[in-house]
């Protein structure tokens, strides 16, 4: 398994659970000095992400691109793939596409997360989960045209209403046909939804695509109550060789948190 952590480049997710927030080169720069392998971006959108840049910090620091969120586009603009307006959708889609080609130009995957929206008044939940299931069928074919899995994390009941657990989710990829969709299994969410956390992941072992590393209270690995050796564990076991990413509260400061998380991490995979 490989260590990755978080920065947020949306000033608008100001107290989101990321790490770093001072842009790329000092993320780049804290996390190869603390040891990461990669780091996880969440941009306001593909375009504010100088691709250059990025290639030049990546090499300096020998770090790569564990994933890079979508949920930009909903913090910023509030589009969703479930809206119920046609040309919200299509917005939401189209953000989502140009993630993709970016992350992709660094061989890595895009994750739907917040983006994937929820059941709203005025649409069904049948008519939501026919809009995801839809968008995210064409998602995984354009992320596959550019060789590369596309991550779709369930999150939990209140941050939406569609689908909540791991084996949920991995029965609707399946019982819908689509391809080229991997899970982001989040272990804050799933803390919040699993009877059994390393249970959840045995099931849904050969859909797993990236694992979020974060304890039960969002916070670094090891600041809260989750047993975390028994989810490396179990991880283990069923194969998996992602990256453990840390999408967590910067609390008390990002230094310390990425510095909890790498030494969670060093404790839990050696």
């Amino acid at each position: 398994m490989h260590s990755a952590v978080t920065v947020s480049l949306v000033p608008q997710a100001s107290g989101g659970p990321f790490v770093f927030w001072s842009g790329l080169a000092d993320a780049c720069e804290r996390a190869s000095a603390l040891g990461f392998e990669a780091i996880e971006i969440f941009p306001p959108t593909a375009e504010a992400v100088d691709v250059g840049e990025l290639r030049r910090l990546l090499d300096r620091f020998n770090l790569r691109v564990a994933a890079i969120g979508t949920g930009g586009g909903w913090v910023i603009h509030k589009w969703h793939l479930c809206h119920q307006d046609t040309a919200v959708r299509h917005q939401a889609r189209h953000f989502v596409r140009s993630i993709i080609d970016l992350a992709a130009s660094f061989e890595a995957p895009a994750i739907v997360g917040s983006l994937q929206g929820r059941v709203e008044a005025e649409t069904t939940r049948e008519q939501a989960l026919t809009h995801l299931a839809e968008a995210l069928a064409d998602l995984g074919t354009h992320a596959r045209d550019r060789g590369q899995a596309l991550l779709y994390e369930p999150l939990n009941r209140y941050e939406t209403n569609l689908i909540n657990r791991c084996e949920e989710a991995a029965e609707f990829l399946t019982s819908r046909g689509i391809e080229n969709v991997r899970l982001l299994c989040d272990l804050f969410h799933m803390n919040i939804e699993e009877a059994s956390v390393p249970d959840a992941l045995r099931a849904v072992s050969s859909h797993i695509g990236h694992v979020h590393f974060a304890d039960s209270n969002r916070r670094a690995a090891g600041f809260g109550h989750t047993d975390m050796a028994s989810i490396i564990r179990t991880l283990r076991d069923v194969g998996y060789t992602g990256y453990l990413s840390a999408e967590v509260l910067p609390i008390p400061d990002p230094q310390s948190a990425a510095s909890q998380t790498i030494r969670a991490f060093r404790e839990g995979t050696r």
